[in-house]
């Protein structure tokens, strides 16, 4: 019998894996399926207006009659931060356990996953800590001085981190400095405590297959308007925020529309950095040993539909079965 999320007593089932792996269309597949069944964005980007063919989001077409929460929840020019998701998403699963229904969390932001799922306690915010902070490091030099004042004020924190990696360690003087508390001292840290309860599906495809359909799924989102979609962004005296700029392929080819590269440059660019985050995404989420792996969507699609099928002892449903 799959099990129920152990800290609300509603069920909750899960698919993640690495970009451009399938899951999505498999999500939409098994929502049409199943009437009960409501899907869960942890993607952290496709939670932006207008940032849609880029984040590949499903279209308008897709989403007819299916249930697909935590997308198009901001806009591009404001921060959103995983506290910020795990509050909305937690609203969300309570809608859906009211409802009666099952949510299935779809994505690869591993951070989101674990936020929701493990109920991780996240440190507070200091904009304007973090501001003057992130000008610092806006140099080399500037982030070794940073460095250098995280191994002053959390040693065990700094010892933990690449002396070169900027965004962790301003994230973590700003926790370190804001609260007064060594952000090593912050909770149990990642991976410290997973809850029972979860029921979660991976997709991991062969490295060779992934990378094919990485590439391909590039060139559908250059030739759909990507580029005319990052312009309009552009055009925005508003910008986009700090998580925004993020997105893969975005920063990349905002460089080609100001003329910094040229578009080949930038597809190099984006196919690069994107086969990195895709190894990173799985790394992370194979250290999690409640996720159950499959080499194929089709294969993972079966098992949900096996789980689905007899949740609780109560075959759920399907839309043809309800007409």
């Amino acid at each position: 019998m799959p099990p129920e999320d152990a800290v609300a007593g509603r069920p909750i089932l899960a698919l993640v894996g690495p970009t451009a792996c399938g899951k999505t269309r498999i999500a939409i597949e098994l929502a049409r399926k199943f009437e009960r069944l409501e899907l869960v964005s942890i993607d952290s980007m496709t939670v932006y207006r207008s940032m849609d063919v880029g984040t590949a989001k499903p279209s308008l077409a897709d989403l007819n009659g299916v249930r697909y929460h935590m997308l198009n929840t901001v806009d591009p020019w404001e921060e959103y931060s995983v506290s910020q998701f795990q509050h909305d998403a937690r609203m969300v699963l309570e809608g859906i356990s009211n409802r009666g229904g099952v949510a299935l969390l779809v994505g690869g932001t591993g951070l989101y996953y674990q936020a929701l799922v493990d109920g991780l306690q996240i440190p507070g915010r200091w904009p304007v800590l973090r501001a003057s902070l992130e000008e610092v490091a806006s140099s080399q030099e500037g982030v070794a001085e940073l460095f250098a004042k995280l191994v002053q004020l959390d040693p065990n924190g700094a010892a933990r981190m690449q002396p070169n990696n900027s965004r962790r360690i301003v994230r973590a003087l700003e926790v370190t400095i804001g609260s007064g508390i060594p952000f090593s001292l912050h909770g149990p840290g990642l991976f410290a405590t997973m809850v029972d309860g979860v029921c979660t599906v991976g997709i991991d495809l062969p490295r060779g297959e992934l990378y094919e359909s990485i590439g391909v799924r590039l060139g559908q989102a250059l030739d759909s308007g990507w580029v005319e979609e990052v312009k309009r962004i552009a055009e925005d005296p508003r910008g986009m925020s700090r998580t925004a700029s993020q997105a893969l392929g975005y920063r990349e080819l905002l460089e080609y529309v100001r003329g910094s590269c040229t578009l080949e440059e930038a597809r190099q660019a984006i196919l690069v950095r994107t086969r990195r985050f895709a190894r990173r995404q799985i790394a992370w989420f194979r250290r999690d040993q409640r996720i159950a792996w499959f080499t194929s969507p089709e294969m993972a699609k079966m098992e949900l539909v096996s789980i689905l099928s007899s949740f609780q002892g109560s075959p759920m449903k399907t839309r043809m079965e309800s007409d």
